[in-house]
């Protein structure tokens, strides 16, 4: 059994890779990184190391590299049965006129064995938005062949794996959870046997409670904890003032999701108490510069802020909270974030209410003038 990972970074590494790997697929690593592909080649294996209480190495096995640019790479995806994606949303433009080129081959070759394309990234509906960006490359007469035998199931992935420098540049720092939920009637053939892999019929709440819960809370604690002057996660949630924004913002967000996917409360706010108890942890040291990263893109309509501040207050609900984690993201300047840079710019040419009305798409002015003065409040924190 063949599967291919398109990245090869840390989570391609050390979530999705490790899993086909223990469910017995021979991994193929495909990224643009020669040094990784290279080292992957050389070692045939790595190390995850599991940051808890408890810590744990696991070694990572039958595994290869190619380089995704190169012709090579469509051989592997003739041979494959699965292929996953962990290379940001961005990037899936970029991938998808070569799996374009596989799947051409494999039609060529009369090959009907059913291939599944997972794209495992931070968005909704990234597989979506990937068969799109592949049906783009291929004719009338190949787009019914995929249809008849490639699937897209999307999906909702979740688990924190900060970048770590380590002796060996294959070596990987995770969490112990981990959460993988994948559409189960998307499947094209027989699903297939991957320990770790939850299938769901109702993949939209998944998507959402994830977005919602980890994705807003991680955001704020890093806005905030930026804005108070702290390096990481763990130091930013362990203060009071951050912690009582980011719990109250995320039972703003969850009481959205009760209303709109009818989650049972107490169980979605026991959810919420673990998600929280995961930003605690001392082992993973993950910088607040990564987790508070692209601005732009987490402002957006359909992101971590937005997204459940519009869900709430469409329900009526109070967003006060999520209102402070907005402002907070406004006010987050790295002059190494290219996003950051163009934010503050933006802030600058038209003030905050003019900045997010563009970035966030809103047109309401009440709620404008609310994020402003959120803009200011959160200051005080």
């Amino acid at each position: 059994m063949k599967a291919i990972q398109f990245g090869a970074g840390n989570i391609g590494r050390g979530f999705i890779g490790a899993l086909l790997s223990k469910a017995g697929y021979h991994v193929v690593f495909a990224d643009v990184n020669k040094e990784v592909i290279d080292k992957i080649n050389e070692d045939k294996k790595y190390t995850i190391h599991v940051m808890d209480v408890n810590c744990e190495e696991i070694v990572v096995e039958n595994i290869s590299g190619v380089i995704s640019i190169n012709d090579e790479i469509l051989d592997e995806i003739k041979e494959a049965e699965i292929i996953t994606t962990a290379v940001g949303l961005v990037v899936l433009p970029r991938i998808a006129p070569t799996i374009a080129k596989g799947i051409q081959l494999r039609k060529e070759a009369g090959i009907k064995t059913p291939l599944n394309i997972i794209a495992c990234e931070n968005a909704i509906k990234a597989s979506s938005q990937l068969k799109a960006e592949v049906e783009k490359c291929l004719s009338e007469e190949e787009k019914a062949y995929l249809e008849e035998f490639v699937g897209f199931p999307d999906c909702s992935v979740d688990r924190i794996v900060p970048p770590v420098k380590s002796e060996n540049i294959l070596d990987v720092v995770v969490e112990k959870f981990y959460e993988w939920n994948v559409e189960e009637k998307a499947f094209k053939g027989s699903i297939p046997a991957i320990e770790g892999m939850n299938l769901a019929d109702n993949l939209m709440a998944y998507i959402e409670r994830k977005l919602f819960t980890l994705n807003t809370g991680h955001a704020i604690t890093a806005y905030i904890g930026n804005l108070k002057g702290y390096g990481t996660i763990d130091e930013s949630i362990a203060d009071e003032k951050i912690y009582n924004v980011v719990k109250k913002a995320m039972t703003e967000s969850g009481m959205g999701l009760v209303e709109k996917h009818k989650f049972d409360k107490e169980a979605h706010f026991k959810y919420i108490d673990k998600i929280i108890g995961r930003f605690k942890n001392p082992y993973l040291k993950d910088d607040v510069s990564r987790v508070g990263r692209e601005p732009l893109r987490k402002l957006s309509d359909s992101d971590r802020l937005i997204k459940p501040l519009m869900t709430a207050r469409g329900f009526d609900l109070s967003v006060d909270n999520l209102l402070l984690g907005v402002g907070a993201a406004l006010h987050y300047n790295n002059q190494e974030d290219t996003q950051s840079v163009k934010l503050q710019e933006l802030i600058k040419e038209k003030d905050v209410k003019g900045a997010i009305a563009e970035v966030a798409n809103i047109d309401d002015n009440d709620l404008l003038e609310k994020i402003e003065k959120a803009y200011n409040d959160v200051l005080a924190i």
